[in-house]
């Protein structure tokens, strides 16, 4: 069994086999979603409760104001390089594939993920093996009290639940949901970057849809 670390190569292994994953959704929406257009100077996310998807590796130049997003004596960020669910709160999110919880825990910053929880998924293909975390983020607080670090998760088990403005960092009630092939630092990846970063964010952290399907 070949254990695959170069993101290229992984990722061209989930492409070319991506029929073989069982893959839960993170999310079920209760009506056909909205495909969100935030690459405008005015974009503004809809009101909350509504359904939608907010793109992957959208440059998002006039949604992100908070001090989180800008970098004293650089670039602000404005590449957003996860997925975005939009739906109620309260909505519950779940483990995509059987998984070991690596990390969760608070991020209140205003702008930033709220709650967060992180998983780490081990995929056999054949005779290949792959790791990839997973970021949920803008959860409820509730959320973490549902598992503990290094607990493992079936797929399709209940994870968290989106978060209201008041505590998933100030945003109308959505998911982000990332991928990433390098293992991060704590509960926390970098969801929006610098346009100067952009090539090298999207190598390690990949489409979504790779796993999520085509949810637009």
């Amino acid at each position: 069994m070949e254990l695959l670390t170069a993101p290229h190569e992984q990722l061209k292994l989930l492409e070319r086999r991506s029929a073989e994953l069982d893959v839960h959704p993170v999310m079920r929406l209760s009506q056909p979603a909205h495909v969100l257009d935030l690459s405008t100077l005015d974009a503004t996310f809809p009101e909350e409760g509504s359904v939608s998807v907010g793109r992957y590796d959208e440059l998002r130049p006039g949604l992100y104001q908070s001090e989180l997003f800008q970098s004293q004596g650089g670039p602000a960020r404005c590449v957003h390089v996860g997925l975005d669910l939009g739906s109620p709160a309260g909505t519950p999110v779940f483990a995509w594939a059987d998984s070991e919880l690596f990390a969760q825990g608070p991020l209140p910053a205003p702008g930033d993920y709220g709650h967060s929880v992180v998983l780490k998924t081990v995929l056999t293909l054949g005779s290949e093996v792959i790791t990839l975390w997973s970021l949920y983020g803008h959860l409820s607080e509730a959320s973490l009290s549902l598992h503990a670090v290094g607990d493992r998760v079936q797929r399709g088990a209940q994870i968290g639940a989106l978060g209201s403005p008041h505590e998933n960092g100030g945003w109308p009630p959505h998911l982000h949901f990332q991928l990433s092939w390098l293992p991060p630092h704590g509960h926390d990846m970098p969801g929006v970057v610098p346009q100067a970063r952009r090539r090298r964010a999207t190598w390690t952290f990949p489409d979504p849809r790779v796993v999520l399907g085509p949810l637009y």
